[in-house]
C-alpha cells in the first residue's frame, strides 16, 4: 500500500513537471517563430514607450545577452542541465518543486533548441531575443529566460520556507522529531515514581511477621 501511494505521488509530480516544461517550451518557441516572421532584426517596436518594447536580436551568448562568443560552452552546459533534471525528476514528491524544475527544463530546452538548430551552425546557433524593458534591465531576453528566472525565484522561496522535495516543511519535521524525544526531567520524575511504587509494594507488612 505504501509503495502504491509513493508511486502515485511520483507520477503526479512527474506529470506536473512535464506539463509545465512542455508549456514553457511551446510558448517560447511559438513566440520566437512569430518574432522571426513579423519583426525586422535590429529594430525596436515601442509597445509601452520605454517601459516595454519588442526588440528582435540574435544572441550568441547566455541568458539576457550576456557572455557573447561562448556559444558552445553554453550549449554543453544547457545539455548537462537537461540531463540532470531528467535524472533527478523521479526524486521529486512536491508539486511546487515540480513546477520549479518544469520551468527550468522548459526554459533551458527553449534556448538549447535555438543553439542547436538556428544559424550560423549546429551547436553554435544564436538565440532569438525580443523582450526589452529598459527601465528594469538593459539586456534583451525571451520567454525561456523568463521561465529560468521564475524557476530560480521559486527555488529561493521554497528553500527559505524550508520546503523539502517531498513537500514537507523541514523545520516542522525537525520540531516533530524533537518533540518525540523523551524529556529528561519527565523521565527522571517517571523513574522516581516507579521506584517509589516498587519500594512500597515490597515493604513487609508488620502483621505478617512471626
Amino acid at each position: 500500500m505504501a509503495r502504491s501511494s509513493r508511486a502515485k505521488v511520483s507520477f503526479s509530480t512527474l506529470l506536473v513537471l512535464a506539463l509545465v516544461a512542455v508549456g514553457a517550451y511551446a510558448l517560447d518557441q511559438v513566440t520566437k517563430a512569430l518574432v522571426v516572421a513579423n519583426l525586422t532584426e535590429g529594430t525596436a517596436v515601442r509597445v509601452l514607450g520605454d517601459v516595454f518594447q519588442l526588440h528582435f536580436v540574435r544572441n550568441p551568448g547566455a541568458a539576457f545577452s550576456f557572455a557573447s562568443g561562448m556559444t558552445w560552452i553554453f550549449t554543453l552546459l544547457a545539455a548537462a542541465v537537461v540531463v540532470f533534471i531528467i535524472w533527478f525528476a523521479s526524486r521529486i514528491r512536491s508539486v511546487a518543486w515540480a513546477v520549479v524544475f518544469g520551468l527550468l527544463l522548459g526554459g533551458v530546452l527553449g534556448n538549447l533548441t535555438d543553439r542547436l538548430l538556428r544559424p550560423p551552425s549546429f551547436g553554435s546557433g544564436h538565440v532569438i531575443d525580443f523582450l526589452s524593458t529598459p527601465w528594469l534591465i538593459p539586456a534583451i531576453y525571451n520567454v525561456a529566460d523568463m521561465c529560468i528566472v521564475a524557476s530560480m525565484i521559486l527555488f529561493m522561496v521554497l528553500t527559505i520556507r524550508g520546503v523539502g522535495l517531498d513537500g514537507a516543511r523541514l523545520k516542522n519535521s525537525a520540531a516533530a522529531g524533537a518533540g518525540s524525544a523523551t524529556d529528561p526531567d519527565t523521565a527522571a520524575d517517571t523513574d522516581t515514581a516507579a521506584g517509589t511504587d516498587t519500594a512500597a509494594g515490597t515493604d513487609t507488612d508488620p502483621r505478617n511477621e512471626s
